[in-house]
């Protein structure tokens, strides 16, 4: 039940006014910024699983899917989280805490992004990559935002989440899970932990009052949270250079995949060393810098895989 004041108007309706206003509504619900980076991993997915010629195509509508899927996730994830959202200083202007939109409208939005992004990828892509989108936002809803306030294990699950859009733009192009799409994957999931981590340190404490359950803010948390985003960072750079071993990628992402790579992790050893709200926002600005930067380096430099793809893992069968 509604606990505000009686409201006459239509609650599919946005409180606020005006297109340019409206927009922005929209844009915060779906969180926009974060959904255009689960895109961008995406279509990187898409073109690294390419050969010599591009589906572009294909990549636009696995990309536009992913997005609409993306942004559903986040507004479910806000609409759950309103009363959470609404104590932390960070979060209670959003469109729902705020009082500019209300659930209901939220809702329909939500409802209209995931059926519309799911029923595109499995239409007009293939109904793998469908299902690796529909397994991405049940994974965000129904165990991702249900886990912050209950168990730190939130952040694995978290980057779980954000690992799968690359695979999922490499299973539009090949139509199945290879080893590149797995590796691509590992690297986001790497990624996520010390950018998630160093942001949830910054914040520990509205995350405390809210009641989410956080690594940093929880009883002996601190330490092993600047353990985890070390020893990410660190892991990253073999990894990322497995790209190179498997002849997906060239020398000269192999320089900068080295060169990131040793960027990040002393900016995580820094914030080992010596934990502060500076060394803790210097390493998630730095984390922001690392993934776009070798996500270029990567398709700049692909090798294009062959028509028949050799990397292909054949399923374990009982």
């Amino acid at each position: 039940m509604a606990d505000t004041a009686a409201d006459t108007s239509d609650p599919t309706t946005p409180a606020t006014t005006g297109p340019v206003a409206v927009l922005k509504m929209y844009a915060d619900l779906v969180k926009l910024r974060l959904s255009l980076l689960v895109v961008v991993t995406a279509g990187v997915g898409c073109i690294m699983a390419s050969g010599s010629s591009i589906q572009w195509l294909v990549l636009i509508w696995a990309v536009t899917g992913t997005l609409a899927c993306a942004a559903a996730a986040n507004a479910i994830n806000q609409i759950i989280e309103t009363r959470r959202d609404a104590l932390m200083a960070r979060t209670k202007e959003r469109p729902l805490p705020s009082g500019a939109m209300s659930p209901a409208h939220g809702w329909i939005l939500a409802m209209l992004l995931g059926y519309g992004g799911v029923a595109m990828l499995a239409l007009l892509v293939n109904l793998f990559t469908a299902g690796l989108a529909l397994l991405t936002l049940l994974l965000y809803v129904l165990a991702y935002t249900p886990l912050k306030p209950l168990s730190t294990l939130n952040t694995m699950v978290g980057a779980i989440v954000g690992a799968i859009p690359p695979m999922i733009g490499w299973v539009a192009i090949r139509g199945q899970l290879d080893l590149g799409a797995w590796i691509l994957g590992a690297i986001l999931f790497l990624w996520q932990l010390p950018h998630f981590l160093s942001l949830a340190w910054i914040y520990r404490d509205q995350y405390e009052g809210a009641g989410f359950r956080m690594l940093p803010s929880a009883a002996g948390g601190d330490r092993p949270s600047r353990e985890a985003a070390l020893l990410s960072c660190l892991l990253l750079i073999p990894l990322a250079l497995l790209m190179v071993t498997l002849q997906l990628a060239g020398t000269v992402y192999a320089a900068c995949a080295i060169i990131l790579g040793l960027g990040f992790a002393w900016k995580a050893v820094r914030f080992y060393r010596t934990p502060s709200r500076d060394t803790a926002r210097s390493l998630f600005l730095t984390s922001l810098l690392y993934l776009p930067l070798i996500l270029l380096a990567m398709v700049l430099d692909r090798i294009p895989l062959p028509d028949e793809l050799f990397l292909y893992i054949e399923p374990s069968l009982p």
